[in-house]
Order: structure tokens, then sequence, then C-alpha cells
């Protein structure tokens, strides 16, 4: 099969293989709670040579599995136990914010690089020293004794997750030949889709059962057998012509999003430290300014900006910002009602989240059928549509403790909008740029949706903490309804953006033409 039939499975081409059907099927699951889209671009833009002589194939998948496990599942449990680890700790919201926040800062700031250190050093040694610098942080994370020390550690967790993610993915096309690579990514898909499916309920039940710092301790078995496989099964290949470390890029947009989120939590406390908050806003702005400059004049730039120039990868990556923005900023706030407000037990908040992926998984082949038939534009256009309206219904049923009444219909509306939207941001990312530049393409998308959960989580968080009594049931219940309408407004700018900017298939343009025999 040609490698555009490939990329572009709803590019108006017809999927005749039962492989790029799995990778249709299981593409939205993996979205779990909060899974960026284009994870699996990686695989799919590596170079499709054979396999060392020394790969062990189901090993190495083995390993690559267990070591995203670690991931998806850090990132979906870590969200129920907030309201828990904030009462035991007597932290404020900003700490809480921070303990997500530090993470996705991290991960989303150098997961660009991870790649790029993988090709330079070898996957199997970014992929082990990934998982021994998350691992090292989880145990820290586990028996930290206040919530800076945890917020010190989540960073250390997100470089790791940064080394580890990217090199996960490329050590299945490092071993597999290409007629085998489908299946062993539809069976690392489906992995994936499980772990972050289950990973709210087994957070849940940790904090509730054993304690909040099992969630951290939990990683550690699953550490040590990935790097015992990997190291027995994965070959240390190297790029010769890997590309240069953008450090300085790194740098910027490191501290340009750490000063802007800084100052956008802290903001309700502006008029105590208003010099701060203020000098912080500025740099920050300054900070992602001279990134901009530094990837505009770099023969190696971590984010080439020329792939902008493309329409329809602006116009997905900007569906993939709001989108993203509303999405983790509702689910962020979401297990604070629901326990704080409601009374609900960590294990039945995570519970609560299972429509979600369970119609991810179901309905995520129908959703690429839909996206063949009738272009990625109107089905971009009515999934973040449909996803505003569940945000909608959450908001309403912000104050109704039955969960059925309340937040079951949102949950289910919201994942289906979801499930419609997912595939073709994949396909549309990956189809608007030559199959030299899938992986940076994919890469770039992956990091804009992480960099969209890291600003709802603050700018949400000002509507959150706008009602004066927030601390109480009542303003719990307040400031999530505010939240909830206003990632509901964010998804409907999805839906706009997608309209205006997307462009149409080629047969809306040209059908017209046919019917009249003339060809434009």
């Amino acid at each position: 099969m040609p490698r555009q039939a490939i990329d572009q499975p709803v590019a108006g081409t017809v999927v005749e293989t039962s492989v790029a059907a799995l990778r249709t099927r299981y593409r939205g699951t993996m979205l779990g709670v909060q899974r960026p889209p284009c994870d699996e671009g990686v695989i799919r833009s590596r170079p499709r040579a054979a396999p060392p002589r020394r790969a062990h194939p189901g090993r190495a998948l083995a390993a690559s599995v267990l070591g995203s496990s670690i991931a998806f599942i850090d990132g979906s449990v870590v969200n129920v136990a907030l309201p828990t680890l904030q009462r035991e700790m007597a932290a404020g919201l900003a700490a809480m914010q921070w303990v997500v926040n530090a993470y996705l800062l991290m991960l989303g700031a150098l997961v660009l690089v991870g790649g790029i250190l993988g090709d330079r050093l070898g996957q199997r040694t970014v992929f082990t020293w990934g998982l021994v610098v998350f691992t090292l942080a989880s145990v820290v994370c586990g028996l930290t004794p206040n919530a800076g020390v945890l917020i010190a550690a989540r960073a250390v967790q997100g470089v790791g997750a940064a080394l580890l993610v990217p090199s996960s993915l490329a050590i299945i096309a490092a071993v597999y030949p290409e007629a085998e690579r489908g299946k062993a990514i539809g069976i690392w898909a489906a992995a994936g889709a499980i772990t972050t499916a289950i990973g709210p309920v087994l957070g849940g039940w940790l904090v509730d059962a054993v304690s909040w710092r099992a969630i951290f301790f939990i990683n550690v078995p699953l550490a040590i057998a990935a790097v015992i496989l990997a190291h027995s099964a994965v070959p240390n290949q190297h790029k010769r012509d890997a590309e240069r470390l953008d450090w300085l890029g790194a740098l910027l947009a490191i501290a340009g999003l750490a000063l802007l989120t800084w100052a956008l939590i802290a903001w309700p406390n502006r008029a105590s430290n208003v010099i701060m908050i203020d000098v912080a806003l500025v740099l920050g702005v300054l900070a992602l300014a001279a990134f901009v400059m530094v990837e505009a004049r770099s023969r190696a730039p971590m984010v080439p900006l020329g792939l902008f120039r493309s329409r329809d990868f602006f116009g997905a990556n900007l569906v993939t910002l709001l989108l993203y923005f509303a999405l983790g900023g509702a689910l962020f706030f979401l297990p604070f009602n629901l326990i704080r407000a409601h009374g609900y037990s960590a294990t039945a908040a995570g519970a609560s989240l299972l429509p979600f992926s369970i119609l991810m998984g179901s309905l995520s082949p129908t959703a690429g059928a839909l996206a063949t038939r009738f272009g990625a534009r109107l089905v971009l256009t009515v999934g973040p549509a449909l996803a505003a309206l569940g945000l909608a219904l959450l908001a309403m049923g912000a104050a109704t403790p039955d969960y059925w009444r309340g937040t079951f219909p949102a949950i289910a509306v919201l994942g289906l909008g979801m499930t419609i939207a997912v595939a073709p941001l994949t396909s549309t990312v990956m189809g608007a740029v030559p199959a030299a530049q899938a992986g940076v393409a994919s890469g770039v998308n992956n990091a804009v949706a992480r960099m969209a959960s890291l600003l709802a989580v603050a700018v949400l968080g000002l509507l959150f903490r706008a009602p004066a009594d927030a601390t109480t049931s009542a303003g719990t219940i307040a400031g999530f309804r505010a939240v909830a309408a206003g990632a509901a407004v964010c998804a409907l700018a999805a839906a706009v953006c997608a309209q205006a900017i997307i462009r149409p298939p080629p047969h809306a343009k040209t059908g017209a033409s046919r019917r009249t025999g003339h060809v434009t």
C-alpha cells in the first residue's frame, strides 16, 4: 500500500487493510481521559527498515507497552486523587494546579527534544533513562512530606516522560518489519486503551483503600519490568543524521510557559503581589515571543514554523488547542465537584469517566468511516460541537448529585463528540505535511494538546475560584459550573475554527464541475 494511503486514512482513500482499520479503531480510545492525538504518528513516520538481528520483537513490544502504560496511568489517576491530596496536605487549589501543571509543562516542552535524543543516543538508552528518572521521581512523589516537594518531583516526572514516551513509540518501528508493524501498533494501542480506561478507577480504589501515595508507587514494578525487557530485547540503534538539539528553544518554551502559568494561577491573589505577578506575565510573553524568533531562525528548530504555512496543519492544531483546552480544564475540576460537593468516593469519581473511554473504543471505527465519506472539515465541526454540548450539560448538571441524571448524560455526549473529532485530527495533521515531516508534525500536535491542558488548568482555575465561597460545597458547584461553561465556549470555538479553516474535501470543490463536464 502506498505511504499516503497509510498516513491519510480519511483523506478520500479507502482503507483496505485490517491493520489500518485497527489503528483507526484504537486511535480514539488511547485518548482515555486526556490523551493527545497523533502519538502513533511517531511510529508511522519512521523509516521502514528491517529490524536488527538481535531484536526480540515480542519482548520489545512488551517493554514499549509497559513504559507507555506508566505515563498513561499516571496521567489519568492523579486528577482523581487531588481532592484527597489537597485535604491531607492542607494545601490550596493553586498547589493542586501545579501538581498537574508541573508534569504537563516539562512533558509538553521537552517531548520533541526527547525524540531527537533517542535518535542521537539510541532508543534503548533514552527509553531506559526515561524510565529511571520517571520511577525515581515517582518514589519521591509517594514519600513527599509536603506539596512543594511533590510539585518538584512531578516536574522531574515530566522530564522522564518526555524521554520515555517518544522512545517507547520508536522502539516498535525499530524492531518490527513493515509487514508486522501494523499488528504491533494495534496491540500497543489496545494496551494503551485498557490502561487509560482503568487508570481512574484503579487510582480511585488505591486512594480509598490504601493511600494517595500508592498511585505513585504502582509505577515502580512496571518500570523495573520494562527496563529488564528493554535491555534484553531492544537494540540500541543510533541515527547518524539525527537533528541537532534545540536547547535554546526548549529553555525558552519552558521559561515562557512556566512564567505565564504561574502568573495565571497566582492572579486571584494579585492585590497582595501585584509587581511579581505582572513581571512574570510580561516576562512569560516575552520569552514565548523570543521562542518564536529563535525557531524561525534556527537551522534545526524544535518546532519548524514552516509547517504552519499549511492551512490544514494550522487549522488542525488550532482545533486541537481549543478542544483539548476545553477537555483538560473540565476534567481537571470534575473530581473536585463530584468528591467535594456531592460526596463521591475517589473510586466512584474515577468510574464516572468510564463511559467516555467505552464510547471512544466502540465508535471510533464509525467516526473514521464518517471522516472518509464526508471529509475532515465536517467531522471536525460536528465533533467539537457535540463536545461543547456535553460540556454545557456538565454545567447545567453541576448541582445534581445523582450520577445518572447529572453527570452521565454529559460525559456520554462529551465522549461522543471527542470520538468523532480525534481520528480526523490525527489524519488531518499527518496528511497536511510531506511524509518526511510526518514525525515532527505528529510531535508538534502532541505538544500542542499537552500545552492546551496546561493552560486550561491555569486559566479555567480563575473561573473556578471566582465565587467568594469557593471552599464550600455551594461554591464548588458554582465554580465548576463556570469552568464547564467556559470549556463549552472553547469547544464551540474549535468547531467554528474547523469550519472556517480546514479545507473541504476535493470532491466538494469539483462536484459541480463534474456534472457539467468541466474540471477546475
